[in-house]
């Protein structure tokens, strides 16, 4: 495996892996598994029917959970201590037996680049799940799953041709960003309008009711003080 071979897989694992760890291993393993690709060392375990198995059983359970809006988001929360630390393991198997610099090169830049897919899955996640009606949840859920599978076959069969789509993906990252710090920002706004209750009404100033120059004194204080001279002079 060449230098653009060896990049290209080390940042496509780690790219997939924020997106759908379970159907990134799944996929690298059965590829393996059924001679279609020779894996580095290091990822050859991914082959192993114990590791498939329990990939494909994650994977299926993820296929689910992440089309209900709500949970999806919950879900998200929840792999991200699994998917951005497995995206920097699976990016430094890729490297290979290289040197230490390498691999710990590649540690730094699979973790980064697996938190960085995961926190724009998430957050778009997030800003879909604003909508009312779940079509667009499925119809994105979907598209992440084939996105992960297309994504590592281009990695292993068309490398130049993945990290020229890895560069377009950056961008749209970049671009997303502002846009998913607002949709947070809204749905936060909203939480917080219905677990946090409404604010409390100001109550009526003092000082605006005294007329400038007065004494402070409203009508209803005169008449009792007027209605109180009469009964002392009778």
């Amino acid at each position: 495996m060449g230098p653009v071979e060896t990049i290209a897989l080390t940042m496509g694992v780690a790219w997939a892996s924020g997106i759908n760890l379970y159907a990134a291993i799944l996929t690298l393993g059965v590829m393996s598994a059924t001679g279609n690709i020779d894996l580095p060392p290091d990822l050859e375990i991914l082959s192993n029917p114990m590791v498939m198995g329990a990939a494909g059983l994650m994977f299926f359970i993820e296929f689910f959970v992440d089309k209900v809006p709500g949970v999806d988001s919950g879900w998200d929360t929840l792999q991200t201590f699994i998917r951005i630390p497995a995206g920097a393991i699976l990016a430094a198997g890729a490297v290979g037996d290289v040197g230490a610099g390498a691999e710990l090169a590649a540690v730094i830049a699979g973790g980064s680049l697996a938190g960085a897919s995961h926190f724009t899955k998430a957050g778009t996640r997030l800003a879909i799940n604003t909508s009312p009606e779940p079509v667009s949840n499925w119809t994105a859920s979907i598209l992440e799953d084939l996105a992960v599978i297309a994504g590592l076959w281009a990695a292993l069969n068309h490398p130049i041709v993945f990290l020229i789509l890895l560069g377009l993906f950056i961008l749209l990252m970049i671009w997303l960003l502002p846009k998913i710090f607002r949709a947070i920002r809204a749905v936060y706004r909203k939480l917080r309008s219905l677990f946090g209750g409404a604010p409390a009404e100001p109550g009526p100033d003092p000082a605006a009711e005294t007329p400038a120059g007065g004494t402070g004194m409203t009508a209803g204080d005169g008449f009792s003080l007027s209605l109180k001279d009469d009964q002392a002079k009778d």
